[in-house]
């Protein structure tokens, strides 16, 4: 365990970014440019929604990358308050404003998927009101992680939060299964095999795949930033002749972000 804390500390995860970020960033334009000339290009319309259809191809990946984030940030939660890892926090702070403008993206999407199919921009269906709970969820722990200064404080309380939100994930994915909804049940991930045509399924996958990588990228870039703006503050209160008080980190949690 201790080896893999030490593999895992924030100065060989700079160094690990510094190698993934541009292949990642250079795999992510090249997807994305791929998968919107499917979509937009190649892939037929619908004999039903005509080339409304197409906002599927941003709004599926957008709703898949909301709900995979808060995930994420699950699993950095358990670290910060069960393993205590060295790059829990950072790593749960990074993805907040991520998770956040994904699901922005997916609201927004499916508003102007949802005028011409349903003829309303919003309905207070199950899952559209679950996603706007994710939503303002995300904005909670953005405003937690800027409102509380002591970063370990901060670390504890966004974790908490976290772990109780994410209830609302089962929630988001059954809620077409649990209640009667406008919103159409899963037509990809379904045990009878997906319901989509060939020519519309393998665009949807190659732009779910370029979203993935979008996320991957600046997610790395986001937690890079994040511990060198904490080694900043780290730098800047040894300047000032302080003791940063971290009593439930202790020296090995602040050693770990030395320069």
């Amino acid at each position: 365990m201790k080896s893999m804390l030490n593999f895992a500390s924030p100065t060989h995860f700079l160094r690990l970014a510094r190698v993934l970020i541009p292949v990642s960033a250079a795999l992510t334009a090249l997807l994305l440019g791929v998968g919107l000339y499917l979509a937009f290009f190649v892939a037929p319309p619908d004999y039903q929604q005509g080339e409304t259809v197409r906002i599927m191809y941003l709004h599926v990946p957008a709703a898949w990358l909301a709900m995979l984030i808060y995930f994420v940030m699950t699993s950095a939660a358990l670290g910060t308050l069960v393993w205590r890892h060295p790059l829990a926090d950072a790593a749960q702070k990074a993805a907040a404003p991520l998770g956040a403008g994904f699901t922005l993206l997916c609201l927004a999407t499916g508003s102007l998927w949802g005028k011409p199919m349903w003829g309303t921009w919003w309905v207070w269906d199950a899952r559209l009101t679950s996603v706007l709970v994710l939503f303002l969820i995300y904005l909670g722990l953005v405003a937690l992680w800027r409102t509380i200064e002591d970063p370990g404080k901060a670390a504890r309380a966004a974790a908490i939060f976290t772990l109780v939100g994410a209830v609302n994930i089962p929630i988001i994915k059954f809620s077409v299964d649990w209640w009667n909804t406008l919103h159409q049940p899963a037509s990809v991930f379904r045990l009878g095999g997906p319901a989509i045509a060939p020519s519309m399924l393998w665009p949807l996958v190659v732009m779910a795949l370029a979203f993935t990588l979008l996320f991957v990228t600046l997610y790395l870039m986001a937690i890079r930033n994040e511990i060198l703006r904490r080694r900043l503050r780290r730098l800047s209160i040894l300047a000032a002749g302080e003791q940063e008080p971290s009593p439930a980190r202790g020296s090995a949690w602040e050693a770990a972000y030395e320069p």
